[in-house]
């Protein structure tokens, strides 16, 4: 159990890695493409999506590596040994669908419970790192539209601060800090 928990540690540092690696190479690529910005998201989605990939076959090949090299134990179920069904069975668990039609037996099996954690945070990050992408290029868009994105968010008319002091009932004091006259 030792051997596999040293494994699942370096399957975290490179999935981190690689992960960090397509995030950095996106984020230095994309804005320099020469197409509209809905297109750049596109690319920011496609990105990250081969970054999953790369993750899922680095957790498939230690399957392979585990399985058939140092015996850290096997697989039940409708196991195939090949690199397909390695790299389903990898996909599944980093998803965290579990769909139990492959179930590792053995050592194996807390590599996988690391994967299925490691493939969250993986995951949660892209959804941030597109998030963000979106709100970049979407308000890249709607300025290429010549609208404004602040024009699109609020249709309300802009407010000075004395007039936000008014309406939210905090206009007690005059602008110097006095108290109003009675």
């Amino acid at each position: 159990m030792l051997y596999a928990f040293g494994f699942a540690s370096l399957l975290v540092v490179a999935s981190t890695l690689v992960h960090y690696e397509t995030l950095r190479l996106l984020s230095a690529w994309v804005p320099h493409l020469r197409v509209r910005p809905r297109a750049r998201l596109l690319g920011v989605i496609f990105g990250v999506f081969v970054g999953h990939l790369l993750e899922i076959a680095c957790y498939a090949l230690a399957y392979y590596t585990l399985h058939d090299h140092f015996g850290l134990g096997s697989f039940g179920g409708k196991f195939a040994d090949n690199f397909t069904t390695y790299f389903y069975f990898s996909a599944e668990s980093y998803t965290s669908i579990g769909l139990g039609d492959i179930y590792p037996l053995g050592s194996l099996r807390l590599i996988t419970g690391i994967e299925a954690l490691n493939g969250l945070l993986m995951i949660g990050w892209s959804a941030s790192f597109t998030y963000l992408a979106m709100q970049r290029y979407w308000n890249a868009n709607m300025r290429e539209r010549g609208l404004s994105a602040q024009a699109s968010r609020s249709p309300a008319p802009a407010t000075t601060t004395r007039s936000r002091r008014a309406l939210s009932g905090s206009g007690a004091r005059g602008t110097r800090g006095e108290k109003p006259h009675s």
